[in-house]
Order: C-alpha cells, then sequence, then structure tokens
C-alpha cells in the first residue's frame, strides 16, 4: 500500500510540475467554453427560438438558461473524457523516455502500477472537471439559473462518474500505446470525434434512425444524457409551470436527447448510472488485465 501511494504521489507531482500537460488539461475545458459561447450559443438560441410556436411566450431568461444548460451539458460531457487522455499522458511519457523500466524491474506488481496511473490520472482530471463545472456555473447564474440544490449535486455525481469513465477508457487506449506521437495522434482523434458520438454538439435525435441505435450502445451517449437531464429538469419545469402543455415538453425533451430512447424504450435515470458504472468497471479490468498479461508475455 506505501509503495502504490508513492506512486500515486509521483505521477501527480510530475503531472504538475509539467505546465504543459497541466496547461493544456487545465485550459481545454475554458477554451471549449469560450467557443461555445462565442459560436454556438446564437446557433441554439436561434434553433430552439424556431421551433417554439409564434404564440407561445417565454422570458428572456428562461431562454437564454435554456441555451446556457445545453451549452454546459456539452463541454462538460466532452472535457470529462478529453481531459482524461491530456491526463493520461504521463503514462505514455514514461513509456517514451524508459522511466517505466525503473518500475518494471522493481518487485512491484504490473497491477499496482497500472492502477498508480488510473487513480493519479483520475485525480488530475476531477481537479480540471471540478474547476470547469465551478466556471460553469458561474456562467450559468449569468444566463438563467433553474436548478435545485438536488439538482446541483447530482450534477457533480455526474460529471465523478463521467470523469472515472473517461479515465479508464483513456487508460485503457493508452496502454497500447508506446511514443507521443500515437498519444497524439489518438487524443485529436478523440477531441475531434467524440462530441459527436457521444450527442454532445449534435443530438442523437438528429441523426439518421440507423446511427441513433448504433449510438446507443455507446456508453458516452448515456452520460451525456445524466448531465443534460440534472442541468435542464428545472427549466422544462418551469415550462409547463408557464402554461408549456406536456406534449410540446415532451417534444423539446425528446429533441435535445434530454429523453432517450433504446428500440423505443426510454431510459431511466437509475439505467444510465448502471451502465456507466458498468463501463467504468469494464474499461478497469480490461487495463488492468492488459498490463498483467505483458508482464507475463515478458
Amino acid at each position: 500500500m506505501k509503495t502504490f501511494s508513492n506512486l500515486v504521489r509521483r505521477n501527480l507531482k510530475v503531472f504538475f510540475k509539467d505546465k504543459g500537460l497541466f496547461f493544456s488539461s487545465l485550459i481545454t475545458p475554458i477554451i471549449l467554453l469560450v467557443l461555445y459561447v462565442t459560436f454556438l450559443a446564437k446557433a441554439y438560441l436561434d434553433s430552439f427560438s424556431s421551433n417554439l410556436p409564434s404564440t407561445f411566450q417565454i422570458s428572456d431568461e428562461l431562454l437564454n438558461g435554456t441555451v446556457a444548460a445545453q451549452l454546459i451539458s456539452a463541454l462538460l460531457a466532452v472535457s470529462c473524457v478529453t481531459v482524461s487522455f491530456c491526463a493520461n499522458l504521463l503514462m505514455i511519457q514514461d513509456k517514451a523516455n524508459s522511466t517505466i523500466k525503473d518500475f518494471t524491474v522493481s518487485p512491484v506488481k504490473n497491477s499496482v502500477i497500472a492502477i498508480s496511473y488510473y487513480v493519479s490520472s483520475a485525480l488530475s482530471t476531477l481537479i480540471v472537471t471540478f474547476s470547469a463545472l465551478a466556471v460553469s456555473l458561474v456562467y450559468l447564474s449569468t444566463q438563467g439559473w433553474y436548478m435545485s440544490a438536488k439538482d446541483v449535486i447530482l450534477i457533480i455525481v455526474d460529471v465523478f462518474v463521467l470523469t472515472l469513465f473517461g479515465t479508464a477508457f483513456s487508460s485503457f487506449i493508452n496502454s497500447f500505446l508506446s511514443t507521443n506521437g500515437q498519444a497524439s495522434a489518438v487524443g485529436t482523434i478523440v477531441s475531434a470525434g467524440y462530441g459527436f458520438l457521444c450527442g454532445a454538439y449534435m443530438p442523437i435525435s438528429s441523426y439518421s434512425e440507423g446511427l441513433q441505435k448504433v449510438l446507443m450502445f455507446l456508453p458516452g451517449t448515456y452520460g451525456t444524457c445524466l448531465i443534460k437531464r440534472h442541468m435542464m429538469r428545472g427549466i422544462f419545469e418551469e415550462m409547463e409551470n408557464i402554461g408549456f402543455p406536456s406534449e410540446v415538453v415532451t417534444n423539446i425533451c425528446d429533441g435535445i436527447d434530454f429523453n432517450i430512447y433504446f428500440f423505443d424504450t426510454q431510459i431511466t435515470v437509475p439505467a444510465m448510472y448502471l451502465v456507466m458504472g458498468g463501463a467504468v468497471l469494464a474499461f478497469t479490468g480490461l487495463f488492468v488485465l492488459v498490463n498483467v498479461m505483458k508482464k507475463k508475455a515478458k
């Protein structure tokens, strides 16, 4: 246990000492927030307004709060995974500069080394994602706040679970990489494609029916939906309170993936948590298994 703790502390110290790794991880969600607000906010606002019947009156605060909640949900859903790939670069760097050999020749088990990378990456990523969450909540409060204390707590839980998923997924993928070039290539692919695959950039409901069914097998879809549900629950409740027909509210919820369906069956929140928890355990187990098999092969 002492060896494990020392490895975790060492990994954290190296991560925060490497200004390139730390600031690239920290600045990613901030840049995304600026880009979303600058370029996507108006598009979301126009799209939402155009789909409302002309007879419906909605305040600017509720309208801006709806758009801001969508943007922040997308930001957090993407950042929890992409930032974990940045935080996990330390494992690749240790392979590239042969530092890992100093660990593997010692009596420390490969599984202990692997889990130490996992835990340190998770802690590093959580620092960044919770910082992004704090900034996002401040921004949301300036646009339109419709969340309860329970919603905020559940969002914190969502970010925690999604960060663990991102860490487990990136750890498993990075276990097959051994150079910084490979890590950069994979990181670029994930950064460019993950937001579309998880429904952060575009709602799953806007894709073709066949692609929708395929994406419902991906855990990231459920993580994105969890954040949307807890970020926007109060908004739809307010819409019903001011007189929006329940059918209209349901259609809006379906259109932005507040409600998601697996082969015409609506997925409940407990089922989403079950999927995310299973994905975390599965990728963590695969990551440890790969490292154990490497030890046996050697």
